[in-house]
């Protein structure tokens, strides 16, 4: 046998067809040319691999191969007689052994090619298209996808807004882009970016840029799936006596109102005022009440809270257990 596709795909005999598209994507992507261009001997390593898979992921070629070695083609065309192929027909073209196929099942829209399903070949060697016609031209590769991070303040990831980006292009060159960020959006989400990213070879397709959202915290709120929650100070009297107090809120200031004998912890419920996605019914916002006490208290007002919780005997700590 002059050559082992087996041992250019780096695979076993025994190897399972999930090993060999494997051991290909793998391959591909080390040897493609239009990744390596200052790789003279890519295109000649990935022609090499281009055809030991279209052999080896083709059960009947493969069985051929198995049984004839490197002369499986002329002892296939002898035993099926003049003009005939065997199953699951398939064909070299002359620049180099490249069976017709499809790259996107594998590398998805980044090797596709002309709108509508055409497929042009990677070396610039007409391809075969979904529907059976091949289309003209030199290959065009769509640009390279990139992946970015940007940090936005928590009030623009609860009300949506618009956030700037600025891309270091290979070039040298900078771009600032405008990026619409949609109300709700939480950290570790992704924001596709469609065009944004490299320009693709001979005028194709740019490649995407793939967001990933960084929220920053906020000083007072926090946020539990579609509710918020914020801490909202009173006082010893508004605590003791009731009140109504003014709570900031995403939609603006509401009033709420404190009940007499409010503890530190509870949580009062402002329905409505949390966060509000497109197509989504808006979460809460608990208040949650902290009685906060002047930090210099004199003798005199000392003395009267003493008489208060003598007044008023109380255990808060009955529950407390470990």
């Amino acid at each position: 046998m002059s050559e082992d596709y087996y041992k250019t795909l780096e695979v076993a005999r025994d190897a399972s067809p999930a090993d060999i598209q494997k051991a290909y994507r793998r391959l591909a992507r080390k040897f493609h040319p239009d990744l390596h261009p200052d790789d003279k001997s890519a295109k000649k390593k990935f022609q090499e691999v281009q055809a030991a898979f279209d052999v080896l992921n083709d059960p009947s070629k493969r069985e051929l191969y198995d049984r004839y070695g490197s002369s499986f083609e002329s002892a296939a065309a002898a035993g099926a007689g003049a003009g005939t192929r065997p199953s699951g027909t398939w064909s070299t073209s002359p620049g180099g052994g490249f069976e017709d196929f499809d790259f996107s099942q594998f590398f998805g829209e980044r090797f596709g090619g002309e709108e509508g399903g055409g497929f042009e070949g990677i070396f610039g060697q007409p391809r075969r298209g979904r529907g059976g016609a091949r289309s003209r031209g030199a290959a065009r590769t769509k640009g390279v996808d990139l992946e970015q991070e940007i940090h936005i303040p928590f009030n623009t990831s609860i009300q949506g807004g618009e956030a700037h980006l600025t891309i270091h292009r290979p070039s040298g060159k900078s771009d600032t882009i405008a990026v619409k960020i949609p109300a709700g959006i939480e950290d570790g989400k992704k924001i596709r970016l469609r065009g944004q990213g490299d320009p693709g070879a001979d005028g194709a397709t740019p490649g995407d840029i793939f967001l990933t959202i960084r929220v920053s915290p906020h000083a007072s709120f926090e946020r539990r799936g579609d509710n918020l929650q914020v801490k909202v100070p009173v006082t010893l009297a508004e605590a003791a006596e009731g009140a109504k107090i003014d709570v900031p809120t995403p939609q603006g200031i509401v009033s709420l109102r404190v009940p007499p004998a409010t503890s530190s912890g509870t949580k009062l419920r402002i329905k409505g005022h949390g966060v509000a996605r497109k197509g989504e019914p808006a979460g809460d916002l608990l208040a949650d009440i902290q009685i906060v006490l002047p930090k210099n208290l004199d003798e005199e007002s000392l003395a009267l809270i003493r008489q208060v919780a003598e007044r008023n005997p109380l255990n808060p700590r009955t529950e407390l257990r470990w």
